[in-house]
């Protein structure tokens, strides 16, 4: 049997909700084994949170630059390291590791930053490693089981494409209460230039491009803050053109009172339509042409391979969030060991990487200056 890879982690240490997230998924397929950390920018609360994950305290290390330079001098240090630190921080920690060939698992979006973003991508080539970017809602088997029926052509050409994330958990200012959570992701130098654009429009906009395959030819944003105060967007709408002719509409919003996390895609073509939300995962809804809308179910009949292949359970038995996460680090850990054999991964293994990592800041970087410009068409920046 292949050992586990070694993991380590930056960020995510206590009162860090994406952390456990991560190491939850990490440990799910049994494919890593967490070793190492910086867990907090805090050393005594980077030390508390090692000592409560059971970490090697030799292992466990005040700051992101030491842990690169120690783990890479040791004959059992860590092959990847997962970094869930606020955005402002993706690029540094990723370089870190980076150049000294470590396998990276980066929480997203990619960076703060389109020029970071494009300057760790050339690295992270140059450096050979597997870079892996964890939208993780490409990682939920109806996902793929939607991308698999576009693919294949059976809703015709694509004409409209509607997706929608919408929370309420920013609807007052929390971050003036000091919330953790609330309190970097509303601050333009931890987050960068996106407030909700930057933390879930991110991933309603690789959804769609990842269900639909259609590259985007230009966008136009209207983003605003509700909140008094509140120095980022906390509500964007965007209209959008994909190449070939297909339009589209992206809501996303942290003010939407009584939504938790409505992620909503919906893609019509001459032939069918598609529908699935994030809140009930297992099932896809089909709406052919003149005919039934019917559901297709999780590991139920009809569904296919690709859906089948990310499936852990018998249909009826709900998987979710935690399962599409944990789908993401199997897929880059197979490709992590084929690195290690000096083979090819499986066809099959597919997970978001550097191209997706640097059009989502893209994405963020044209809403802003769209919405600048009183919601004029503007193109990514790639």
């Amino acid at each position: 049997m292949e050992p586990r890879l070694r993991l380590g982690m930056v960020g995510g240490g206590q009162g860090a909700f994406i952390g456990a997230v991560h190491r939850i998924a990490a440990r799910m397929d049994d494919h890593f084994t967490l070793l190492a950390g910086c867990f907090s920018s805090d050393p005594e609360r980077g030390r508390a949170s090692a000592a409560d994950l059971r970490i090697d305290p030799a292992r466990s290390y005040a700051s992101f630059e030491a842990m690169a330079r120690a783990e890479a001098r040791r004959k059992d240090g860590i092959e990847a390291v997962a970094i869930v630190t606020p955005n402002h921080l993706h690029a540094p920690v990723a370089r870190a590791f980076l150049k000294r060939g470590v396998h990276v698992i980066c929480d997203k979006p990619l960076t703060a930053t389109l020029a970071e973003a494009k300057a760790l991508r050339a690295q992270a080539e140059k450096a050979g490693v597997i870079f892996a970017l964890t939208h993780n809602y490409t990682g939920y088997p109806m996902v793929r089981q939607a991308a698999a029926m576009i693919a294949a052509g059976e809703l015709g050409e694509i004409r409209l494409v509607q997706v929608e994330y919408a929370q309420d958990w920013l609807a007052e200012p929390l971050e003036a209460t000091g919330q953790k959570q609330a309190d970097w992701r509303t601050d333009p130098a931890r987050s960068g230039l996106g407030g909700a654009t930057g933390d879930i429009g991110t991933h309603a906009y690789h959804l769609a491009r990842f269900v639909t395959g259609l590259p985007l030819e230009s966008l136009a944003a209207d983003l605003h803050s509700f909140v008094p105060g509140r120095r980022l967007d906390d509500n964007a709408h965007v209209m959008l053109r994909f190449d070939g002719g297909a339009r589209g509409m992206l809501w996303c919003s942290q003010v939407a009172t009584g939504m938790e996390n409505r992620l909503v895609l919906r893609v019509f073509g001459t032939k069918s339509a598609l529908e699935w939300s994030q809140e009930d995962p297992n099932y896809l809804w089909v709406g052919p042409l003149d005919q039934p809308r019917y559901r297709l179910t999780r590991g139920g009949a009809g569904s296919g391979a690709e859906a089948a292949r990310l499936s852990r359970v018998p249909a009826g038995h709900p998987e979710g969030y935690l399962e599409g996460f944990a789908n993401l680090y199997a897929e880059a850990a197979r490709a992590m060991v084929a690195r290690r054999a000096g083979v090819a991964p499986d066809a099959a293994v597919r997970f978001p990487g550097l191209s997706d990592g640097v059009e989502g800041v893209a994405f963020v970087d044209a809403c802003v200056r769209s919405s600048r410009r009183n919601a004029a068409w503007v193109r990514l920046g790639l």
